[in-house]
């Protein structure tokens, strides 16, 4: 029970007309650094709106099934749904951006065994940066939530 409403709650909270670029303080503070990820891995599947929000469902999916509770979320906005944010839900997990940085590379751990990064031969290579741009996002944007936001544009 106490699952389906945290579950129901990150909806509500997440929910609305309000959109990313519109509102910056609507889903985290202003950015306060940037970097650009410029890397090709090559031809990779063509991905849409709708793949996009097909993996953050299934990422929300598995936190909430989880025995502990997320400790942030990973959500697509814009009307293509091609930014990708990933706010922390504690004051711990990204307390820094080095601490984001090691979730996203436990990230890119995780996703190194899944089919699409066997059969596609990028499961050594890969990042999860590799992954945001395989799946056709502009930019990700990281936060903690209260005090800093980086912003990571995908070319």
């Amino acid at each position: 029970m106490r699952r389906f409403f945290a579950a129901a709650a990150l909806a509500v909270a997440f929910a609305g007309s309000a959109r990313a670029e519109d509102k910056v303080e609507y889903y985290y503070p202003q950015v306060t650094s940037e970097e650009v990820f410029d890397r090709s891995l090559g031809d990779t599947p063509p991905a849409n709106r709708e793949v996009r929000i097909a993996f953050v469902t299934q990422i929300t999916k598995a936190q909430l099934v989880a025995p502990e509770s997320p400790r942030f979320v990973i959500f697509a906005k814009g009307d293509d749904a091609q930014h990708m944010i990933i706010v922390a839900l504690d004051d711990q997990i990204f307390r820094t951006l080095y601490r984001a940085r090691a979730l996203m590379a436990q990230l890119t751990a995780n996703v190194r065994g899944t089919d699409f990064f066997v059969q596609n031969e990028i499961d050594i290579s890969a990042t999860w940066f590799d992954l945001a741009k395989i799946l056709g996002f502009e930019d990700m944007v990281v936060s903690d939530g209260a005090t800093w936001t980086h912003r990571v544009v995908l070319r």
